[in-house]
């Protein structure tokens, strides 16, 4: 009986040394339920994208806060892309696409209505989620205690949806995916379709984040709030006036609306002032891969290299040609020879036969009249070299360099470019000008022998008058 009760005992000790245990193990582990409710979330479709989401996490970063940060990425991502934001902390999630059921939209809508899960994250209490075009300069933490739904408003009475405050609901993406091909959208993506489904949020209330939390818990969560400008400051608008119209010292969120300015083409840095703002955070970016630090690219970096290097020994190329064609190596040779040997003196086999054929063909030529339609014709090439030295220049230096570096490169292959064009085209007038002289001057053989003597002259004379110079006979 009383090894019974020792045996009663000892197992009520054990259970309570077990729960003691578990208990402390409970109170030493971090508290991060709380956290994981809340999070910041944008939406990846491709690698296109990957730069704007690091800028973007980087600048949700450095607000301080301590809500985590999610990106949804559907198959379109590279796995590289997929290890790299990773690596900058952000959570990747990995989504299947909303096909689109609008077929008249535009081409760039094909997967925008997968936005509409990021109402199904039923994993947290409230997201906010950012367009990957948009970076946070101010702490934006105080979103989450808007209502279920928030936006800002844009353009008369539409609401823009690259940001967003959601409260997840399985019942309310349900409700949403079964009225996509129902329910009208007038921009054929997700944002036209919000505006329908959200009827009546023109005259929703403004969000006023300073009220304190004891009168928002005294009242309903509102189904729908308006954001201010300050959380969605669109560029497009700064451009209207070539300045905000709020005070830019408070802005909290810039986006970067233009479809073909994107922060990180390397040529809207030298067209819109508030792509400053965003490069600067770019170059702040660490290495969290190799070769990733200031926003670069590995790929693009050895790119860059090589789309440098090329025009110039491209010239170089051009220069020494054009040099042989002038002279061979044979007459640079015998010229260095006999400068040496005559103490700098010139000899009368250095002066090749092409530069007495080009006297001959000069001469020639004068009898020659000139097209008066080829100076129109000039001109206008001339202009077409430009353009296609542009376009060519435009669609090889990649688009995600740094502003300086696409400057220099843009400068550099616009130049090699328009100098190879035109330049082929003046030899080509050359060339023809030099056949057409030479048909003029068959037609006149005692002319040419005019010339033959009167250059044979000119060589005699300028012998008598230099006597310092010595030559050489060929033969």
């Amino acid at each position: 009986m009383k090894l019974t009760s020792i045996s009663k005992l000892g197992l009520v000790l054990i259970v309570l040394l077990i729960v003691n245990k578990y208990y402390v193990v409970i109170e030493a582990a971090p508290v991060t339920a709380s956290s994981n409710k809340e999070a910041y979330v944008t939406l990846l479709y491709g690698d296109e994208f990957v730069l704007g989401v690091r800028v973007l996490g980087k600048s949700i970063r450095d607000t301080k806060t301590s809500r985590e940060m999610v990106v949804l990425v559907s198959d379109g991502v590279s796995a590289y892309a997929k290890k790299l934001l990773q690596a900058d902390g952000w959570i990747v999630t990995p989504i299947s696409l909303l096909q689109n059921p609008n077929q008249v939209r535009p081409t760039r809508f094909w997967g925008v209505y997968t936005k509409l899960k990021i109402f199904n994250m039923t994993d947290y209490k409230k997201v906010v989620y950012l367009d990957a075009d948009t970076i946070v300069v101010k702490n934006i933490d105080d979103l989450f205690k808007c209502g279920k739904f928030c936006a800002n408003l844009k353009h008369s009475e539409r609401l823009n949806s690259g940001v967003m405050v959601v409260e997840p609901s399985a019942e309310l993406f349900n409700d949403m995916v079964s009225k996509v091909t129902t329910l009208y959208s007038y921009t054929g993506g997700d944002q036209g379709f919000l505006n329908t489904y959200y009827a009546g949020f023109e005259s929703a209330r403004v969000f006023n984040p300073e009220i304190s939390a004891e009168v928002v818990n005294s009242k309903p969560v509102p189904e729908m709030e308006r954001l201010s400008t300050l959380y969605n400051a669109d560029v497009g608008l700064y451009m209207l006036a070539n300045k905000w119209m709020v005070d830019e010292k408070e802005l909290r969120v810039i986006h970067y609306t233009l479809g073909p300015l994107k922060p990180w083409d390397w040529w809207t840095s030298w067209l819109l002032k508030p792509v400053d703002v965003w490069q600067n955070i770019r170059e702040q970016l660490d290495e969290t891969l190799p070769g990733t630090g200031g926003g670069r690219n590995p790929h693009d970096e050895f790119l860059v290299i090589f789309l440098f290097l090329l025009p110039l020994f491209t010239l170089l190329f051009c220069y020494y040609r054009s040099s042989l064609q002038t002279r061979s190596i044979c007459d640079h040779a015998r010229q260095i020879y006999y400068k040496f040997r005559s103490g700098g003196a010139l000899s009368y086999s250095a002066v090749t036969s092409s530069s007495i054929n080009s006297s001959q063909q000069l001469s020639n030529g004068a009898h020659a009249k000139v097209p008066v339609f080829l100076g129109g014709v000039s001109i206008f090439f001339c202009f077409l070299a430009v353009l296609v030295a542009l376009a060519v220049s435009g669609s090889v230096v990649p688009r995600q360099v740094k502003p300086w570096t696409g400057l220099l490169l843009m400068y550099e292959w616009t130049f090699t470019g328009f100098f190879l064009l035109f330049g082929g085209y003046l030899h080509l007038i050359y060339r023809w000008g030099k056949m057409v002289a030479s048909q003029g001057g068959s037609s006149r053989p005692g002319s040419l022998d005019y010339d033959s003597e009167k250059g044979v002259f000119s060589f005699k004379t300028f012998a008598e008058k230099n006597p310092c110079l010595t030559f050489h006979d060929p033969s």
